[in-house]
């Protein structure tokens, strides 16, 4: 049986749900890339299938940030998706945080387990710092979604080192999000 899998390249370029900005890079675009080459790679597996909300790397979703995130929400519940994944870059004033995390709605839920295995693929294949798998209940995008859904922030576009891994090895933290998912589904 084929597992539907939506990636949503989180955020928008330009001022609508705009995301952060850190050492030349935007979070946008990071989140874009990185999500396309996740979707090529389960593309790619024919025990999965695979869609994003994000077609192109101009393309804007919505016309709030409110309307986005409704927008992203609801491409994966009208398609039935089995499972969804939003692609985050995170930042913080304090530029010596790093790592990766993933959150999630509910601990011991399968979002939690798969965000696990998820998050261990990240750190193995990108060589990040492990921030563990969090609980947030308040994210639109985990407490709308009809399937099981996790927020993967990749790494800090506010930290120098995160940020170089973002822009010179992009395919590490896809690849480490697919063998993720290869673990959790026992693939």
């Amino acid at each position: 049986m084929t597992i539907k899998i939506f990636i949503d390249q989180g955020h928008n370029p330009g001022l609508i749900n705009a995301g952060a900005q850190g050492n030349g890079l935007s979070e946008e675009a990071v989140n874009f890339t990185i999500g396309s080459m996740l979707a090529d790679l389960l593309d790619s597996d024919p025990q999965f299938a695979v869609r994003t909300s994000r077609m192109f790397p101009a393309q804007v979703i919505g016309t709030t940030t409110t309307s986005s995130l409704h927008e992203r929400v609801n491409m994966a519940n009208y398609w039935n998706a089995d499972y969804f994944i939003s692609i985050h870059s995170n930042s913080n004033a304090n530029p010596l945080v790093n790592g990766s995390e993933v959150y999630v709605f509910r601990r011991g839920s399968r979002a939690w387990y798969m965000g696990e295995a998820v998050l261990q693929g990240i750190v193995e294949s990108a060589g990040t710092k492990d921030n563990l798998v969090r609980v947030n209940p308040s994210l639109y995008v985990l407490r709308a979604t009809r399937m099981p859904a996790i927020l993967v922030e990749l790494g800090y576009l506010s930290n120098p080192q995160d940020a170089e891994k973002l822009r010179n090895d992009p395919y590490s933290f896809a690849y480490g999000i697919y063998i993720g998912l290869l673990s959790y589904f026992n693939l």
